[in-house]
């Protein structure tokens, strides 16, 4: 049983997710030990800062980095829980290899290492993505009932293709390894699909981000791809990391997917509620997407084998083990696009 009075400890604590479980910690009366890499950058932790001054828990911030060894030892003693967050999401990298592979994997390592020499560790979980049970959608369509689930791993992503989804599979089967090594902490992975809904810095620069701005800059407005994926509300997420984290039975992988969806429905949704902005939820033919594809930081290898194929995972371990409810999608991108038009990311009209 984990001893939640004890500090706990959040990597990467300025980023999307995590932003949203410190502030469910902060809200539950939590001591959050924020691991970041410039602590004194206030301009950085200013959104963490507020969040503090309006609950009962407390915040302290640690200096630490990915790829330095030992740099999580100071952030780590005396907690009994650590979320492992922090990790790269970006797509378009001129080093794979640096840029995604080793700040995941390495990061993981060091991290994990920081566990192994401090004692009062228990039980840590790692944020891994549903990249690491598939890279491409025509993977699903070879898996048993057509779904993802946690017995499955990715098995054709690359440093050459799918470079994102390579990175997370290497992450999280060193964190197993490292696991399986030692007999005192416990593991528990959590896989989210696609995150998206309002973070906690509507400032903040990531794929999630950039994809609602293009909604709304017009990049969809003679078409949306034909591109399905799974969905989760990111406040969602910072739910099931918190009982993943705090549940005593929870144990291995979890898919954390409110919604098997796609970009059209996103899209559809937006227009909707803001029927203003120049975009359409019309099929993008795959044809033109194939041939454009260079231009928009995509490889055609992806249009080929992602455009125009269903997309579905099984979150019912989730629900049944982690007791998790998911909100409605529509709720998720019309507050998150709405949130962004607030905040002058995206253009009012």
């Amino acid at each position: 049983m984990i001893d939640t009075s004890k500090p706990i400890l959040v990597t990467g604590a300025t980023g999307y997710v995590a932003g949203r479980l410190v502030e469910k910690l902060l809200n539950e009366g939590h001591t959050v030990h924020a691991a970041v890499r410039s602590p004194e950058n206030k301009e950085k932790t200013k959104y963490l800062d507020e969040l503090a001054t309006k609950a009962t828990g407390s915040i302290k911030y640690f200096k630490s980095d990915l790829l330095e060894d030992g740099s999580y030892d100071e952030a780590m003693a005396g907690c009994e829980l650590v979320f492992h967050t922090a990790s790269p999401f970006i797509r378009v990298v001129k080093d794979p290899q640096k840029d995604l592979v080793d700040p995941a994997k390495k990061g993981t390592r060091n991290v994990l290492e920081s566990a192994n020499r401090t004692d009062s560790v228990k039980r840590i979980v790692v944020t891994s993505s549903c990249a690491s049970v598939y890279g491409d959608a025509t993977d699903v369509l070879t898996m048993p009932n057509n779904e993802l689930t946690e017995e499955i791993w990715n098995t054709t992503s690359s440093l050459d293709h799918q470079p994102y989804s390579y990175s997370k599979v290497e992450a999280e089967k060193e964190a197993w390894k490292i696991q399986g090594e030692q007999n005192r902490w416990e593991l528990v992975t959590i896989l989210p699909s696609f995150v998206l809904g309002p973070g906690i810095n509507p400032h903040a620069h990531s794929e999630s981000y950039g994809i609602v701005k293009q909604m709304g800059s017009g990049d969809f407005k003679m078409g949306t791809p034909d591109f399905n994926i799974g969905c989760v509300d990111v406040r969602d997420l910072a739910v099931a990391h918190y009982n993943a984290g705090t549940t005593p039975s929870a144990k291995g992988r979890y898919i954390i997917s409110g919604t098997n969806s796609g970009f059209r429905e996103l899209v559809g949704f937006v227009k909707e509620k803001y029927p203003q902005y120049p975009m359409s939820n019309r099929k993008l033919p795959k044809w033109m997407l194939w041939l454009m594809a260079p231009t928009v930081g995509m490889k055609r290898k992806e249009v080929k084998l992602n455009v125009g194929y269903p997309w579905k995972a099984n979150n019912s371990k989730s629900v049944s083990e982690l007791n998790m409810s998911y909100r409605p999608l529509k709720d998720t991108i019309t507050e998150f696009f709405g949130q962004l038009v607030e905040a002058g990311e995206i253009k009012k009209k």
